[in-house]
């Protein structure tokens, strides 16, 4: 009974609102009629209620139902509820003048029907607008007592953001600022705007802000160290709305402020790949991912689900890890198939089994042990993780004649000099011999830097010694490294491969390096702290296999430009490939054996551009090769 009682009380406002546009239709026929009469001598009657009344209230009741006037809310009335209005009255006009003309219009004056649907749009439409701006008063009535909120922006974001803060009670939006002039002294839903951004700090304390919002999501990461620089400034808290493609994503929620990530601050424009032709290439593919539930592998299978794989091959050694990516797949991509394998890619038996479960067209090899200073201690498993492995799945996938094979190198494979550079470039130059010999797969390579808030990576580490109040610790004031997010580098590899050339190595123009004591200090600031004051920050000396600098290429590769302005493609290196692959026969056997100094040697005989660091080595510099597209835009 009281379910029943629910649903029928659910729908008395509805009913009222359609009593309302009824009685409006009814109101507006008889002024419409009473003015037209009121100038002549001698008017007939007008009756309450008659045929033509009748009629008219019929047909514009089945249109506002076909128009969908009452899906629509009198709270969040717009201008696209007066359009809906306005094309319900002429619709409805047209209706009446047809089923009118039977009786050539008889008792109808012809100015009736001309005036009628701009008036009906003015009395359905106003009571709208007028209950609207009345619960708009409420709502800026009762956030008094709110939290003061500056808005940093005067644009679609930002009117946006007004809206929500008044509807949610808790926030008290005082004022805008923006750079742009003719805005400067206009409003913005009854909202002043006070003045350019460079005003921020004068501005919030003029106004008593405590909380500042920036709501210029179309900012790129100077901008943003700009405005974030003078929110700083005032010692007030901010947040930021978030973009649109983090929306998109599910990576946020509209309306909700965020903090500003260090991702604001190093990212750069964020790269457009040629969806499109990802798409085309991608879809409907089977495609295996090796370390699917590491921080790329598990982004590559969101990816590569997202943009239309038919199905998705997981090989994961973590058990964990395979469990989440799985589950998260299958939640969020019911319609793809998923098959989970738990295992070690550098078994052979693992990855036959993996490519024998479906038809694979596409592998990505995402598998890697990574971490420079544990690898320099465990040069073993370098090999065997890194180089062996990465053989062990290319071999396998040219003979179970897989179309596609990409391998997921570094920027630490350029002139290596620790056990992660050399497993690295390696793996590359296996790769690159492998494509020559393979006439079905084709072998890509794609290179890049440091990625963002991966597992094990700098930011996640300075985030968690700041929050337990430092201090921070940098191994040198000079370091630099390249970033990129963990979206970005999954697009530059679906990029690659979708447009590969065999045994190409692709990388990205991943914009300047960072110094690492830079990033420090900008994250100590999002945090509400001041560096070498609230938080302090100590230089440890290089670790163990640690250049001051990165580099993306070889001085000596040949670039050559690729369809995407942002990605270039280096060249095969001069080597000897029956060298590369006859020593990795002697490279297991020493691993079986456990025998560091023959690993060495087979290194070094392979590649003589392997020159390892010493435990206690410092570079002063290195030799930085610039990005040849940047160059030449200069």
């Amino acid at each position: 009974m009281s379910a029943r009682w629910n649903r029928i009380m659910a729908l008395v406002p509805r009913a009222a609102i359609v009593v309302h546009d009824l009685f409006m239709v009814w109101a507006c026929w008889q002024l419409l009629h009473a003015g037209r009469y009121s100038i002549l001598p001698e008017a007939p009657a007008l009756p309450l209620w008659n045929v033509d009344t009748s009629l008219v209230l019929g047909i514009q009741a089945l249109v506002f139902w076909r128009v969908g006037l009452y899906r629509g809310l009198w709270r969040f009335a717009s201008v696209a509820d007066l359009i809906n209005i306005f094309k319900a009255s002429f619709i409805g006009l047209v209706a009446i003048v047809l089923t009118l003309m039977w009786k050539r219009f008889d008792g109808v004056p012809m100015s009736v029907l001309v005036i009628y649907p701009f008036a009906l749009s003015a009395l359905l439409g106003a009571p709208r607008l007028l209950y609207r701006a009345w619960k708009d008063y409420q709502a800026v009535q009762s956030d008094t007592s709110g939290r003061r909120v500056l808005i940093l922006g005067a644009g679609q974001a930002a009117e946006a953001l007004v809206r929500d803060l008044r509807r949610s009670g808790e926030f008290d939006p005082v004022g805008l600022l923006d750079d742009a002039p003719h805005l400067q002294g206009a409003k913005l839903q009854g909202l002043p705007i006070l003045g350019t951004l460079d005003d921020t700090a004068a501005v919030a304390r003029e106004t008593a802000a405590k909380l500042i919002v920036i709501a210029i999501p179309s900012l790129d990461a100077v901008g943003m160290q700009r405005v974030v620089g003078l929110c700083e400034s005032t010692g007030v808290p901010f947040r930021t709305v978030p973009k649109l493609s983090d929306i998109l994503q599910g990576q946020s929620l509209p309306g909700q402020l965020k903090e500003v990530a260090i991702e604001d601050l190093l990212g750069r424009k964020p790269i457009q790949p040629d969806w499109s032709l990802i798409r085309n290439w991608l879809g409907g593919r089977t495609v295996l991912v090796t370390g699917a539930g590491g921080s790329i592998g598990s982004e590559l299978c969101r990816q590569c689900a997202r943009h239309g794989a038919g199905r998705i091959v997981l090989l994961e050694m973590s058990e964990l890890l395979l469990l989440t990516i799985e589950a998260e797949l299958r939640r969020s991509f019911p319609d793809i198939e998923v098959e989970a394998v738990l295992g070690d890619c550098g078994d052979p038996a693992v990855i036959r089994h993996a490519l024998s479960l479906h038809r694979i067209e596409a592998a990505f090899h995402a598998a890697a042990y990574k971490q420079v200073p544990v690898l320099e201690r465990q040069l073993r498993e370098a090999v065997r993780n890194n180089i062996l492995a990465t053989e062990n799945v290319a071999r396998a996938c040219m003979e179970a004649r897989v179309e596609h094979f990409v391998f997921i190198s570094t920027d630490k494979a350029v002139d290596p000099v620790n056990s992660l550079g050399a497993s690295k470039r390696y793996a590359e130059m296996i790769c690159q011999s492998l494509d020559q010999k393979s006439t079905h797969t084709r072998f890509v390579t794609v290179r890049f830097g440091n990625v963002l808030a991966s597992a094990g990576s700098v930011v996640p580490v300075f985030r968690d010694q700041i929050m337990k109040g430092g201090p921070v610790t940098v191994t040198d004031p000079e370091v630099t490294r390249y970033f990129m997010t963990i979206p970005e580098a999954c697009q530059l590899i679906l990029q690659a491969a979708a447009s590969a050339s065999h045994g190409a190595i692709y990388t990205l123009d991943m914009g300047e390096p960072v110094p690492i004591r830079v990033l420090a200090e900008q994250m100590i600031r999002l945090a509400g702290k001041q560096p070498y004051k609230d938080i302090a920050i100590i230089y440890t000396g290089l670790r163990p296999g640690e250049k001051l600098h990165e580099t993306l290429f070889y001085s000596d590769e040949d670039y050559r430009p690729t369809s995407h302005p942002k990605v270039l493609e280096a060249g095969v290196r001069t080597f000897s490939r029956d060298l590369v692959l006859g020593n990795v026969p002697k490279l297991r056997d020493a691993i079986a054996t456990y025998d560091i100094d023959a690993i060495q040697q087979i290194l070094f005989a392979t590649m003589p551009e392997f020159d390892p660091l010493q435990q206690d080595a410092y570079i002063p510099s290195a030799n930085v090769v610039p990005f040849p597209a940047r160059e030449a835009n200069r």
